[in-house]
């Protein structure tokens, strides 16, 4: 197993990337996607489906959204890493949505 190593710049332990197989369960999560041992691309997973493997990083500075298969030979490649703090939470990107309030709702004053 690698052993974590501390990065100065950003006080985190990170780990070496490795692929991940189960596409499903990167929704909301930083991936690298590379094809040939390169990186490709590298964002946060907007969605994915199990079958066909396909997952589409969101869009950001770099590019808009974008789908990936795993037929055409794409890996999604995940770095573990530990947060400082005394809090530390992942969210997914749905978890900071704020849902709509509904029609027949009130609110009291």
């Amino acid at each position: 197993m690698e052993r974590p190593t501390l990065s100065n710049d950003c006080q985190v332990l990170t780990m070496k990337p490795y692929p991940y197989p189960d596409w499903t369960r990167l929704i909301g999560v930083p991936v690298e996607i590379r094809k040939d041992f390169q990186v490709v691309r590298a964002g946060f997973v907007d969605d994915a489906m199990r079958e066909p493997a396909v997952l589409w990083l969101a869009a950001d500075a770099t590019g808009g959204r974008a789908l990936f298969a795993a037929a055409e030979g794409y890996e999604a490649w995940i770095r573990p890493q530990e947060l400082g703090g005394k809090l530390c939470f992942k969210m997914a990107s749905a978890q900071l949505q704020v849902p709509a309030p509904s029609a027949g709702r009130r609110h009291q004053a």
